[in-house]
């Protein structure tokens, strides 16, 4: 039963069109994320800045969110929050100790879980459920934890990692001086390139288990023999061997380069597509999002992150798999004999086997869209027109649907190489802005960007069906990890397009070690600490002793988290992370709505 139109959104707006913010309050992190996003979905107001943030119009009661670091004790700022929640030590793995990373990315990412929370909120709203969920918060310390929570989870399973966690992996350096990332999905194209550039068998067949995993791991600690063979190589050889192995390799580009070509473009699309059925009203839902449906056919990380923070919302998600049930279920460690890195993204859901290849089994798939509110995937581009599953197929029988897509690169870069997380960490100067001004740019292991896009994918299906709410009119959602890169890297290309130095300087947010671990200073105090630091020898000192030295004197610092599995035990984090029904640590929800 399509909705009557709300006069705002059916004038073409976005779906928080007719609606205002309001800024009460101190300043909170993520602030200018929430503040931008706003603005591109819609809403009316000033630039804000403050940590809470309300939503109010004619169709709706206020909704706020309200944003802050965290509650453990010396977690205040980004530095900080990094060190706690264990992202400095995955994104440190590959040089062999904990690194902070010079962009903000626990407060972007606690930035779009607010603009999530306030969606949501309206939402339930929408559907008739006016006075709960109004008010939520959101930490960073909170979004730190969900950004490291397949990390989390392998490091808390019952059994070890299927390859070594040991500092090396990419990027690589040609002879003639090219900085560039590689990426090879399949064995047989790894091979082929190394080979076709004359490397040793015995390191070609060994490198490919830990390039394989890095997405997993955070590291890939294959021989330095494969650095060395291109080192002695040109990159136009380098670049043919790619080309004719079908592996893809990509130069790592500057900031300053992607600051000139940036189009503005959001990190989402919103396109209408004809009018449907909307979700049920009710006023009885006992989440945001209950009553509703997501069909999700993803791989990784991307898409099935989307899917499952909607399902902490409250929608049921029915993951599509293929015949004989998604292969990453067996992939190590494991709890309960099942994936713990599979259970961190897909615990909680339902799953169907779907053969997309056979007639019969899409015809089946069609139909099921027909009772889902959600269609979300992120298939290679062009796969699901070649397979009559694009929204153009779907949404003809179901106009009502929203049609997600989580991808690559939104059609925004001419001749662009594959879409994954650390090739578009190369192209568009995430390897740069990661990194301070003293390291050697280099795109993080870490899975920067798959994670903050699986955010951005749920926060613009929640966008979607609050715009299908208010229009009664289906929706094609898009987003990409492009969309993620240049919302975590938008001050550093900002500081380049002023002419100021893009990166951060030399040693920011680097951790001081201690007799037993090590400490990271907030920001704003990380020369005094530095400076007491040498002065005092803390370096000789426990954590906890250094720590109790610099507090006594007013500096906040906090111990730098090195063992994941341990953060159960960490009192800065008593009773947040618990253990799911297979035995795996999982982390708290992001939102908590009142």
């Amino acid at each position: 039963m399509a909705r009557t139109a709300s006069p705002a959104a059916a004038r073409g707006a976005g779906p928080l069109a007719g609606l205002r913010t309001e800024w009460p309050g101190p300043p909170g992190p993520g602030a200018g994320v929430v503040a931008g996003q706003l603005r591109l979905l819609g809403a009316e107001g000033g630039p804000g800045r403050g940590g809470h943030v309300a939503l109010s119009g004619a169709e709706f009661g206020e909704v706020s969110v309200r944003t802050a670091w965290g509650k453990a004790e010396g977690v205040t700022d980004e530095a900080t929050v990094q060190a706690a929640t264990g992202v400095m030590a995955v994104h440190g793995r590959r040089d062999g100790a904990p690194r902070g990373l010079a962009v903000d990315y626990a407060a972007t990412a606690a930035g779009v879980l607010a603009v999530q929370a306030l969606l949501a909120a309206l939402l339930a709203q929408a559907r008739g459920t006016r006075g709960r969920f109004a008010h939520a918060e959101v930490s960073a310390e909170r979004a730190g934890l969900l950004a490291v929570s397949q990390y989390l989870a392998a490091a808390g399973a019952d059994e070890g990692e299927a390859v070594e966690l040991a500092p090396g992996g990419p990027p690589f350096t040609s002879g003639d001086g090219v900085v560039f990332e590689l990426e090879a999905l399949e064995p047989g194209g790894w091979a082929a390139f190394w080979r076709a550039l004359g490397a040793p068998e015995e390191a070609v067949r060994r490198g490919w288990r830990p390039f394989q995993f890095r997405y997993a791991t955070a590291c890939a600690p294959f021989s330095d023999a494969l650095h060395q063979v291109v080192r002695a190589c040109m990159w136009e050889r380098i670049k043919a061997a790619a080309d004719a192995a079908g592996a893809d390799v990509c130069p790592l580009h500057a900031l300053t380069r992607r600051a000139a070509e940036d189009d503005g473009a959001p990190p989402w699309t919103l396109t209408p597509h004809g009018e449907g059925r909307t979700a049920t009203t009710s006023s009885g839902l006992d989440a945001p999002l209950a009553g509703l449906t997501v069909l999700e056919a993803g791989r990784r990380i991307q898409a099935p992150l989307a899917a499952h923070l909607l399902g902490l919302l409250g929608a049921e998600v029915v993951r599509i798999e293929p015949p004989g049930g998604d292969p990453l279920r067996g992939m190590p460690p494991a709890c309960s004999g099942i994936s713990a890195r599979w259970l961190a993204l897909n615990r909680g859901k339902k799953a169907v086997e779907v053969d997309i290849k056979s007639p019969a089994d899409r015809g089946r798939l069609h139909e099921m869209a027909g009772d889902a509110d959600v269609f979300l995937h992120n298939w290679a581009p062009g796969k699901a027109a070649a397979l009559g599953l694009d929204r153009e197929h779907l949404a003809a029988a179901h106009p009502g649907l929203v049609y997600a897509y989580t991808g690559g690169w939104a059609d925004r870069i001419p001749g662009a190489p594959v879409g994954t997380d650390f090739m578009v960490q190369a192209r568009t100067g995430v390897g740069e802005a990661a990194r301070p001004a003293d390291e050697q740019p280099a795109p993080s292991l870490m899975t920067l960007l798959d994670v903050l896009g699986g955010l951005l994918g749920a926060q613009s299906v929640l966008a979607a069906l609050l715009l299908r709410e208010r229009t009664g009119r289906g929706v094609r959602a898009d987003s990409s990890l492009l969309g993620a890169a240049d919302l975590l890297t938008a001050p550093a290309r900002a500081r380049a397009v002023r002419g100021e130095p893009p990166r951060r300087p030399a040693g920011y947010r680097r951790p001081l070690p201690t007799r037993d671990g090590g400490i990271a200073p907030a920001d704003t105090c990380a020369d005094a600490v530095a400076a007491r630091y040498a002065r005092h020898r803390l370096a000789r000192a426990s954590t906890a002793e250094a720590l109790a030295r610099l507090h006594a004197h007013g500096l906040t610092a906090t111990a730098v988290t090195t063992d994941l599995a341990g953060l159960p035990r960490d009192p800065r984090f008593a009773g947040l992370i618990r253990h799911d029904a297979h035995g795996s640590l999982a982390v708290p929800d992001p939102w908590r709505f009142a």
